[in-house]
């Protein structure tokens, strides 16, 4: 006798686990986004395939083709969400393993030069109080390398006259953005990657969008303070929230702390 019953294994959940995930991590990465529409007009596109391909053979036949080379539109359509997925994926899953395996090898090379957090601080308060605009990019694990080949090398210990003399609006480096290396100003007036997240508050200018967007392709935390308001913001994997010096400070602490210890 045949069981009515469906057989559950292990595996069969963790599967669908696995997928579940992965569809809320694509969900996460292109909600705002004008993928958003692209997506859901592909999967109506697949749906319409999976009603007609049995009765409609022209219509089948023709859906069949566009599904068939699907894969390579996804990769050409959605090559940035794509790439926010494997930072991402990278920053917040491997990095704990790639942590390990470089504290494995801590006697062997030398200390890392530790980011002067105190000279950041400092320039941010004075350029917020001054309603300077800035737009400070702090290197974690991700190259920035095509970014920093954009602006000025300068590659000068970093302090916070330096990093205000730059914003200066006088300054002839004060467009674009900087970028820290340790304990290095590597850059300045660099050209950042704009979101495409159509979804951010409209008083939202270029600069948050380029700190947003540099935060999407890369693990980089981005600092910003308003031109216009004085805000201090940080950007971070795409997200970004207005903070005091206190707060930044001690979210900056974390990151770079943890990261070396």
């Amino acid at each position: 006798m045949i069981s009515a019953f469906i057989t559950v294994r292990v595996i069969d959940i963790i599967d669908i686990f696995l997928v579940a995930f992965l569809m809320y991590q694509v969900y996460n990465l292109i909600k705002g986004t004008i993928a958003t529409y692209i997506f859901i007009t592909i999967l109506i596109f697949y749906v319409v395939w999976l009603l007609v391909k049995d009765n409609m053979l022209l219509m089948g036949s023709i859906l069949g083709q566009i599904i068939g080379v699907g894969a390579i539109a996804i990769i050409v359509v959605f090559q940035q969400e794509l790439r926010r997925f494997l930072i991402l994926f990278s920053t917040r899953y491997l990095n704990r393993a790639g942590t390990s395996f470089d504290n494995w090898f801590a006697g062997f090379t030398p200390g890392k030069p530790v980011v002067n957090l105190n000279a950041i601080i400092r320039a941010v308060i004075n350029m917020s109080k001054s309603r300077t605009g800035a737009l400070i990019a702090l290197k974690r694990k991700s190259l920035l390398d095509i970014y920093i080949d954009t602006g000025e090398t300068l590659n000068s210990s970093t302090s916070s006259r330096l990093l205000e003399s730059i914003f200066n609006k006088n300054s002839p480096l004060h467009d674009g953005g900087v970028i820290i290396t340790d304990d290095k100003i590597t850059a300045a007036s660099c050209i950042f990657p704009i979101t495409d997240n159509y979804s951010l508050p409209q008083d939202y200018g270029l600069r948050h969008r380029a700190a947003i967007g540099l935060s999407e392709q890369t693990d980089a935390l981005v600092v910003i303070v308003s031109e216009e308001t004085g805000d201090i913001s940080l950007a971070e994997r795409g997200e970004i929230k207005t903070l005091d010096t206190k707060a930044l400070l001690k979210i900056l602490e974390e990151k770079f702390l943890r990261e070396r210890s």
